[in-house]
């Protein structure tokens, strides 16, 4: 449903003549891995896609689209444009001959498949899209309006399970996989559809020295109050409150925002700052290093107040009277797609312990090396010599 309220527009207004390029295999990361986006255009494997795109009067991308709406997505077309689908080959589509006047949906199944492992992945792209390619332009030729669609089977790229990774990236030879423990479900904020999803492993809140935790309250329990919750495309607010907690009501806001950005050609989300109100007052605290791709989720070990867990809540207040600790803390608030997260943005740096130690090794060996090299380089061979036949040498203290 909500993917048709994205084509249905096109449908409507558009050319009544449908091309659906499907493929077996593709993924949003495809673009960015092999569409010169460094750059580098020359190198893109997507020349005339991007040419197609740049040329229309209106374009439409979808980064993430389910695989049951893939596979509904045909006798959707047919269903809306009244015709049967007919599948073409570049041989065939120059001899058909189209009428603007009458719906046509011509399914194009490109030749290449990502699966092939007798071609790199570039070289299977860039075949697919010169396939493209030659079709828009035997279309062009014929002065024929068109409405394109290019989308796969499945995706290339799979996002690998957070518990999983939570878990270690592998695992020794031999070695029996432990199974994985029974996780609570996230909290989910709906309306029309699931808009907000947040879980942690556990979440627990300290008030003047009072430690309390709210796992079981906030992700086991059917009773959880979401009031005061509120989604649109560019704000989002998921407000948790909890009755007799430290004696009084208090509510927990994380606020998040979305918005695009030029320079990468994408929208960021932030979470701006997590609210805690009670008793009348207002608590804030600064979060805007919980951010990354609205398509993706974010994903941090600790989420914490606390100095020795990352300090990502730094409250705008200090000192404060509340900490907060969230372990495993994930989220997400835009492009959410059922009760499931997107791939997730994490929150470790690139540059870890082990790697410190390393670079830090390697200069301190490279400095002995170089002192060792300029000790050598200054040695000086001796140009006077004591001859036994000869006066021998005087040398004169000077004082």
């Amino acid at each position: 449903m909500q993917l048709s309220t994205y084509l249905d527009p096109a449908l409507e207004l558009g050319p009544r003549n449908v091309l659906l390029f499907l493929q077996d295999q593709l993924s949003i990361e495809d673009f960015t891995a092999y569409g010169g986006v460094f750059g580098n255009k020359q190198d893109s494997a997507f020349s005339n896609l991007e040419n197609a795109l740049d040329l229309a009067p209106s374009s439409l991308v979808l980064p993430a689209v389910d695989w049951y709406a893939v596979s509904t997505l045909t006798t959707y077309l047919q269903e809306k444009l009244g015709a049967s689908p007919l599948h073409v080959d570049l041989a065939t589509l120059r001899e058909l001959k189209l009428n603007a006047s009458f719906p046509a949906l011509l399914l194009i199944r490109l030749p290449y498949t990502a699966s092939s492992g007798l071609m790199a992945p570039r070289e299977v792209l860039t075949g697919n899209d010169e396939v493209i390619g030659q079709v828009l332009s035997t279309l062009k030729s014929e002065d024929i309006p068109y409405t394109a669609a290019l989308t796969a089977v499945r995706p290339s790229r799979v996002a690998r399970d957070i518990a999983m990774i939570a878990g270690g990236l592998g695992r020794q030879l031999l070695q029996k996989q432990v199974p994985l423990p029974v996780t609570h479900p996230p909290v989910s904020y709906n309306d029309t559809a699931p808009r907000i999803l947040f879980w942690a492993q556990t979440f627990s809140v300290e008030y003047r020295g009072h430690l309390e935790d709210l796992t079981s309250r906030t992700f086991q329990s059917q009773e959880l109050n979401l009031t005061g919750s509120f989604w649109n495309d560019s704000l989002a607010r998921l407000s948790l409150t909890y009755n007799g907690l430290f004696d009084a009501m208090v509510t927990f806001r994380f606020i998040l925002a979305n918005h695009f950005y030029p320079v990468s050609a994408r929208n960021w989300f932030t979470m701006e700052r997590l609210e805690i109100h009670s008793n009348g007052s207002i608590v804030t605290f600064n979060t805007s290093q919980v951010t990354g791709p609205s398509i993706y989720s974010f994903h941090c070990e600790y989420v914490s107040s606390n100095s020795n867990m990352g300090n990502l809540l730094v409250p705008r207040t200090q000192p404060s009277l509340w900490h907060i600790t969230l372990q495993h803390f994930q989220i997400q608030a835009f492009n959410v797609t059922g009760d499931q997260f997107s791939y997730a943005s994490d929150c470790a740096g690139f540059f870890s312990p082990g790697i410190w130690m390393g670079l830090l090794t390697s200069l301190f060996m490279l400095f002995i090396f170089t002192y060792g090299l300029h000790m050598i380089l200054s040695l000086k061979t001796m140009d006077r010599f004591d001859d036994h036949k000869g006066p021998a040498i005087a040398l004169t203290q000077i004082v």
